[in-house]
């Protein structure tokens, strides 16, 4: 697909990592007409269970069931990715290209699991800085410096340590957790039989405990780095979906 602007992009270190962690808000943002962009730093391999070229066709498989736009890969080395400026100019090139408002990226150090997330939130954060610096275009592939608006982190939920976030917010993914679900099942290489199960009983639970936290069937838990900045406080504070058996004030007037 040719370069044009983005509404919002969403990176991670591997193929699959994004469609674990936030699948159904991406395919919730695209029902709702936004243009989304999925960035998978490294192509995952090697792993004992798949080959780059497997990785890459599930990779495709999983963002056209969410919908997703535009789906890159940047090419950097899996196990050994490191924030250093050659990675933060690759991530930084592809903001440039897009010019998205928002930048999702993950959050959490996850000493059971792959130091390449911990090393990928760091390339994300230098990455939307070095996006808009200007006298440096050939470092970027002479694309123009581009400001991204807002940077929201998607918490990593067995992170080794407990982050005090500024801000944080729940999208409802209700309508879009079976698409999440199918998106992650293209991944046959990593995830088959009991090792799915596992894994789809892992994002059901918590996304239904994110969801329940505000009131809806299944969410996603994003933070951000600052104080949210609101002009119409009642605007954004609607109906408060509380959990069964009480109703909400709608429902109540509507039996009224």
């Amino acid at each position: 697909m040719a370069d044009a602007q983005l509404d919002i992009v969403f990176t991670a270190p591997h193929p699959d990592d994004l469609e674990i962690g936030t699948g159904g808000t991406i395919a919730k943002l695209v029902k709702l007409g936004y243009r989304v962009g999925m960035v998978h730093m490294t192509d995952g391999e090697p792993t004992p269970r798949g080959t780059p070229e497997i990785r890459t066709k599930e990779m495709r498989a999983a963002a056209e069931i969410l919908g997703a736009q535009v789906c890159e890969m940047l090419g950097l080395p899996n196990r050994v990715l490191t924030d250093e400026p050659r990675t933060r100019y690759a991530l930084a090139t592809v903001l440039r290209r897009y010019r998205p408002k928002i930048l999702v990226g993950m959050a959490g150090k996850t000493p059971a699991a792959s130091p390449d997330h911990y090393q990928a939130q760091l390339i994300t954060e230098a990455a939307r800085f070095y996006s808009q610096l200007t006298k440096w275009d050939d470092r970027f592939g002479d694309t123009e410096s581009f400001r991204v608006d807002h940077l929201v982190y998607r918490p990593v939920r067995f992170a080794a340590e407990i982050p005090h976030w500024h801000a944080q917010f729940v999208v409802d993914i209700t309508d879009t957790i079976d698409q999440k679900i199918e998106a992650i099942r293209c991944y046959k290489s990593q995830f088959e039989g009991e090792r799915f199960a596992g894994l789809e009983h892992y994002v059901r639970s918590g996304a239904g405990a994110e969801g329940g936290a505000v009131g809806v069937r299944y969410g996603e838990l994003y933070a951000l780095p600052r104080p949210l900045g609101v002009t119409d406080m009642v605007a954004v504070l609607g109906d408060w979906k509380i959990p069964p058996p009480f109703r909400t004030n709608a429902e109540k007037l509507e039996e009224e």
